[in-house]
């Protein structure tokens, strides 16, 4: 077996030549920093509307964490405060390919949680209550129809947490795909163009900087992902935010064991569009300590103490690199955005080993499937695990949407519809004022209500 990156399905996402722009926009309507889902979601619903609407993305496409996480796109176990947008991001995704003309390898699979012991089960019944509010078809199962579910697990599973019409989709694909889609709707899609940073008259946003000259505008939207909190410090705005890096393997296509996803304490698995498998580790949280960390560690301690267990933290090029790195820089120089154009960590070996030994033993029947392909990603976080979106800071125009901790593939679409009735004051069914940034400092209790 190898866990090698000679067959870049997925990390081709992120190789190959840069494609800076030939020339940029002297103006638009908004400007959208950064290039994953979210971001291009958002593009995609304001062009849409006949927004005149430019992202610039300092890298490719999905190349950071839209490109490299496990394609999950769920409903069960999330934060009540993200469940509407997540519902809607079910239905867009469930008519997306035919909106958009492309394969995203989207399917209703279903999910599972699965339950080591009757805690687990007893956690599951109490969530109950959060679908039966949002109509979800969600439902607890016990160990025998867990098992028509499931084919040739080992575990002695007590049963599972189920929702039918959570599904799945390929991230490789999909953001691309949505790129695409808003291109063709009349929006403005600018790769290897970093933006080092906003220029403001008479307090409101008056254009944006990039490294191939500015566009005025009067409305931004930094969609920046693990990036966000460097760019907005250098605004002097803070952004708790930090990063975990995520190991993830995809394996040659394999006997079919389940449709769906699963997620144990174990593993987390999904079955893909090439009749492969997307694998995790399911109880390792990898946090390399930066000087963030202690900038925000009275911030994330509840975070920290409910995953306790399964965080590991690591000292060493991670803290370096961010202690090193300038807050603030000149506008007409190379900025840090262009310097790292991808973030893009190495897979962690040990996890690597771990997800490949407890593969073979929760499913022996995969025993014999090669790991043709392993990646990394880091996976930016906010203190409550739920995401910051709103006007920020004292320029008028400047707004943010980061933080999906983990949970930004699935509810992108979602959320780029919400975001895109802010940014145009258009009516919307969203409530977005839980995810103010200032909830992290006008006293309000930081309370995770789900996990990365």
């Amino acid at each position: 077996m190898t866990t090698d990156n000679h067959d870049k399905v997925v990390a081709g996402t992120w190789s190959g030549a840069l494609t800076p722009p030939d020339s940029i926009p002297d103006t638009a309507d908004v400007v959208i920093v950064g290039g994953g889902i979210v971001g291009v979601s958002t593009a995609w619903f304001l062009a849409r509307q006949g927004v005149n609407v430019v992202l610039c993305e300092k890298g490719y496409i999905a190349g950071e964490q839209s490109g490299r996480n496990w394609g999950w796109v769920r409903q069960q176990g999330r934060d009540p405060r993200e469940l509407p947008m997540m519902i809607e991001s079910i239905r867009i995704f469930s008519e997306l390919e035919n909106e958009i003309g492309e394969s995203v390898g989207f399917e209703k699979g279903g999910c599972l949680f699965t339950a080591n012991t009757e805690k687990d089960m007893q956690g599951f019944h109490d969530w109950m209550e959060t679908a039966k509010e949002y109509e979800l078809d969600t439902r607890v199962v016990d160990a025998t129809v867990l098992s028509g579910l499931v084919e040739g697990a080992t575990p002695n599973w007590h049963g599972a947490m189920y929702t039918a019409s959570d599904g799945r989709a390929e991230p490789h694909k999909t953001t691309p795909a949505i790129a695409r889609a808003a291109v063709r709707a009349g929006a403005t899609i600018l790769t290897s163009c970093a933006v080092r940073g906003i220029e403001s008259t008479a307090g409101t946003v008056s254009s944006v900087v990039t490294e191939h000259g500015p566009i005025r505008t009067s409305v931004v939207l930094c969609a920046a992902g693990a990036w966000t909190s460097l760019f907005c410090r250098s605004m002097g705005i803070s952004v708790p935010q930090l990063k975990v890096r995520g190991t993830v393997a995809r394996t040659a296509p394999a006997e079919k064991i389940l449709n769906g996803n699963i997620f144990d304490d174990r593993i987390g698995i999904r079955r893909r569009d090439d009749g492969g498998y997307t694998v995790a580790h399911g109880s390792v949280l990898d946090h390399g300590i930066t000087p963030s960390t202690f900038r925000f560690a009275f911030k994330f301690l509840p975070a920290l103490m409910q995953e306790i267990k399964v965080l590991r933290l690591r000292f060493g090029k991670d803290f370096v690199d961010e202690l090193t790195m300038p807050s603030t820089w000149s506008l007409d120089e190379l900025s840090p955005f262009e310097q790292n154009r991808v973030l893009n960590p190495e897979p962690s070996k040990r996890v690597l080993n771990g997800i490949r030994r407890n593969l073979y033993e929760v499913f022996p029947r995969l025993a014999g499937v090669e790991i043709v392909e392993a990646w990394a990603g880091m996976v930016e976080t906010s203190p409550d695990v739920v995401p910051m979106i709103g006007e920020v800071g004292d320029v008028k125009g400047f707004h943010i949407a980061t933080g999906f901790s983990g949970h930004g593939f699935g509810i992108g679409p979602g959320a780029g519809k919400a975001l895109a009735a802010m940014l145009t004051g258009s009516d919307s069914s969203f409530d977005l004022e839980p995810f103010r940034l200032s909830r992290f400092f006008d006293g309000s209790p930081i309370r995770p209500m789900t996990t990365v």
